[in-house]
């Protein structure tokens, strides 16, 4: 088995680290660099820090707030939100961003995936797909996109999707749950483990991690080649360490 990331999630909104639940009732968490920093500190892989409002205030991503966690971050790092043009990733990965997420700008236009892999390589290209399930029998995909931090349905099939973006450059995917975000009652296994099956990039698991058998799952009957955590790690309950060692425990590959 490939080592296993465990990677920490900044959703941030007014210069605040926040969290909520399938995306909404946001609270406060902390400070972002101080959250880098410590995360760093503490062993995580990876960093993502999403300016989650940027496209649903149809703005860029604050530049300034993404320039202070550059300052201090000693381990890849991963910005999203707001970020529509190659203009927009340039100059994120001028100021220090190892790679740039897209997510609603993907899906309104495609071939800006594979313009962006082109242009920087596919290693630093993320594309974030936001999902919800669908009762059967709605008319609707089983496993649907939505896009504007989840405020927006696509009638575009989950899965689909995610091959179409690996085919057009993508070099992984971050993969949120909306149904399980916030809930801390695990990742939604069926959505992940369907895309990860599809696709043959790295598939990031996100949304629903309340314990430390939520991640091996995610792993083992998800697929996942990394899981993203936000509440357990921002509020104290379970540090990246006990992550990690709970994981090597259990026979998965982590770099501790």
């Amino acid at each position: 088995m490939e080592e296993i990331k465990i990677i920490p999630c900044l959703d941030v909104k007014d210069g605040r680290v926040v969290k909520g639940v399938k995306f909404e009732n946001l609270r406060d968490a902390r400070d972002p660099v101080e959250a880098a920093t410590a995360y760093c500190r503490e062993g995580a892989d990876e960093l993502v820090f999403l300016d989650i409002f940027a496209t649903v205030e149809n703005r860029k991503t604050r530049f300034e707030w993404v320039k202070k966690v550059c300052d201090v971050v000693t381990i890849p790092f991963t910005v999203g939100g707001g970020i529509g043009s190659i203009e927009d990733m340039r100059a994120l990965l001028d100021l220090g961003v190892d790679k740039v997420s897209i997510n609603t700008a993907a899906v309104r236009n495609s071939e800006l995936i594979t313009r962006a892999a082109k242009e920087f390589g596919k290693g630093r290209l993320v594309v974030a797909i936001d999902g919800k399930k669908n009762a059967v029998g709605s008319g609707l995909p089983r496993l649907e996109v939505v896009v504007r931090s989840g405020s927006e349905a696509t009638g575009i099939e989950l899965v689909g999707w995610a091959k179409k973006v690996e085919e057009l450059g993508a070099g992984e995917i971050l993969l949120t749950s909306k149904d399980a975000d916030g809930t801390k009652e695990g990742y939604d296994l069926e959505m992940t483990r369907a895309v990860a099956e599809a696709v043959s990039i790295p598939v990031t698991a996100s949304g629903g991690a309340g314990k430390l058998e939520h991640l091996y799952e995610a792993v083992v009957e998800g697929k996942a080649s990394a899981v993203l955590v936000a509440s357990i790690f921002h509020f104290g309950e379970i540090s990246i360490l006990q992550a990690k060692q709970y994981l090597k425990e259990k026979g998965i590959t982590v770099r501790i």
